[in-house]
């Protein structure tokens, strides 16, 4: 038969102190609910973009569902790779995350080293919005249709200008793909972002441009730009009496701007289910779909396994249009 002494009983009771303090935070941790503390989503572009409007509008959006505020960090450079670097090694918590996008997948092949691996840094948890890609002329041109813009550039055999957010853009890639279906050649002239892209056209620098719908529906609506096609495979509702690409004849070539939410890999089941089920909830709302639409964006969304597919394809878009083209990697 065991005997405890005083002796005993105060030396586990010095000893279970003793650990308390090293069990209590862990518990504490394992037991608080997410989120308990404000959210950073990262935005690798820079402030004033269609990219950083969108997610401004999803952050007000989201964080009345999550409880905790979502604080919008603009990290541009290196056609996102910056911020995607830093989304990559940060702690896979639910507390950073990135506004993953088509240019995220398209750096894999355009970047010898981007600093990241767009399918195994990153759990990639939904597909949020796209955007149309639209064709676009000087609104004081001749050119009244995609099949008129096609006939001259077949006629002047590369002589055509076109205008680009850059090399290996979808403005480039993607007039490339619609060159390609209608059989007729243009020259590309890169510039530094859409933004410049819609100023060449009005201009009269270069004859058409592909910019993201966001960046040319103000200038479309002011008079400034005549839009000839909608890149995606249904009209946008926005514009509804400009037709698509494949209605005018070009087959094929269907092109939209997407993003998305994605995480660091790692990151917990609970905690990416969380983050789901709150975005679900704030893309029903009206009001959310319609200032969304108002900056040309739609809302488009799909799930994991549907949005990491969508990485694939763009990456191997990416790389066969940059073989046809001749293009190296940077």
């Amino acid at each position: 038969m065991s005997h405890i002494t005083r002796r005993d009983v105060l030396r586990h009771g010095a000893l279970a102190a003793t650990l308390l303090p090293l069990a209590s935070p862990r518990l504490a941790l394992a037991q608080e609910p997410f989120p308990n503390r404000a959210i950073k989503w990262v935005v690798p572009y820079l402030a004033g973009t269609g990219p950083d409007t969108t997610t401004r509008i999803l952050a007000d959006a989201v964080a009345p569902f999550l409880g905790q505020p979502v604080i919008i960090d603009n990290r541009a450079g290196a056609a996102g790779n910056i911020g995607a670097r830093v989304v990559a090694k940060a702690a896979p918590d639910g507390y950073t995350w990135i506004y993953s996008a088509a240019p995220m997948a398209a750096n894999m092949h355009m970047y010898k080293n981007p600093g990241f691996d767009a399918l195994k840094d990153f759990r990639h948890i939904m597909r949020l919005t796209s955007s149309d890609i639209v064709v676009v002329v000087n609104a004081r041109s001749s050119i009244r249709s995609v099949q008129d813009l096609m006939t001259q550039a077949r006629a002047q055999k590369g002589q055509m200008n076109y205008a680009s957010g850059g090399v290996g853009t979808p403005s480039h890639l993607g007039v490339e793909m619609i060159l390609s279906a209608a059989n007729a050649q243009a020259t590309h002239v890169p510039y530094k972002g859409a933004s410049e892209l819609v100023n060449a056209v009005i201009g009269d620098q270069v004859s058409f441009g592909a910019p993201i719908f966001s960046v040319a529906y103000p200038l479309i609506q002011s008079g400034q730009l005549r839009a000839l096609a909608v890149a995606g495979g249904k009209r946008n509702p926005v514009l509804p009496d400009v037709p698509t690409l494949a209605e005018q004849g070009i087959k094929g070539a269907q092109l939209t701007s997407w993003g998305g939410l994605s995480v660091p890999a790692g990151t917990p089941d609970a905690v990416v289910e969380r983050i789901r089920a709150a975005f679900e909830k704030a893309l029903a709302q009206p009001k959310v779909v319609a200032q969304l639409q108002q900056q040309g964006g739609l809302v488009d969304l799909q799930d994991s396994a549907a949005y990491v597919q969508g990485f694939k394809q763009e990456m191997a878009f990416t790389e066969a249009m940059m073989k046809k083209v001749g293009l190296e990697a940077m």
